[in-house]
């Protein structure tokens, strides 16, 4: 009986407690928004120096740095 208080307490207690932001940590994050061998950063808009490669997915760019991008021209 005095672990069924003890649950409905801490239910209760639980229930009033503000929502936080949560989510992935920073590294997890960074794994998944990485792409291109890693070499590239999935985001919505790319930077001045940046140019997009493939698509992330259906909202997400995968921006890579100009100087990383080897364009070869075969003859």
């Amino acid at each position: 009986m005095k672990s069924l208080l003890l649950v409905l307490v801490v239910l209760v207690l639980l229930s009033c407690v503000p929502s936080v932001r949560s989510g992935p940590n920073t590294y997890i994050r960074t794994a998944f928004s990485t792409c291109w061998g890693g070499r590239g950063v999935c985001r919505k808009l790319c930077g001045g120096n940046e140019d997009y490669h493939i698509f992330c997915d259906v909202r997400r760019l995968c921006c890579v740095n100009k100087k990383l991008l080897d364009v070869r021209v075969r003859r």
